[in-house]
């Protein structure tokens, strides 16, 4: 069994998901939300909120791998810097911890969970409820963190079968 922590980084709300895989690839939802941190009264307070918030649900859940989005260009070069800081953030909190982090663009969470690469978030949301069985709406942050460990789960297992590194899987 491996526990997998899914993270989709954010300035205002920081969704995290963790799920548990078996051998045979089945599964398992193990506990999902977000960090809020639009209430902070600084921006650095955001980013220390996010690092000390996941590394809490690392210590206390302990998955032995991780998956986060990777950064998209937004229109505002302002915004994509502050979701970059926030990433940044993320990502020092789970490596800090001994996690390696594998990186997911946003269309690679969709073709693996929707099945297209444009799919909306209101599908990533209603199959990954199909996917780990949660009934009722999710939160969007916690459904795409979910998603992105959803999405490690199967490359991991894609790269086990056809025996290549991830990085000459999609050459960029």
């Amino acid at each position: 069994m491996t526990r997998i922590l899914g993270i989709d980084p954010g300035s205002q709300r920081t969704g995290f998901g963790i799920i548990d895989v078996d051998a045979a690839g089945k599964l398992t939802h193990v506990c999902h939300g977000a960090v809020a941190v639009a209430g902070e009264d600084t921006f650095p307070l955001r980013l220390k909120r996010i690092f000390d918030e996941l590394a809490a649900i690392v210590e206390s859940h302990r998955p032995a791998e991780c998956g986060i989005e990777r950064v998209f260009m937004a229109r505002n070069p302002d915004s994509a810097l502050k979701l970059g800081q926030a990433r940044g953030a993320a990502i020092c909190a789970v490596a800090a911890r001994g996690l390696a982090v594998h990186e997911y663009a946003p269309t690679e969470i969709k073709q693996a969970v929707v099945g297209s690469g444009r799919g909306d978030k209101s599908q990533v949301q209603h199959m990954i409820g199909v996917l780990l069985g949660l009934k009722g709406p999710l939160q969007p942050d916690a459904a795409d963190a979910l998603a992105i460990a959803v999405t490690h789960a199967h490359t991991r297992a894609s790269l086990a079968r056809v025996g290549i590194p991830r990085t000459a899987w999609r050459r960029r």
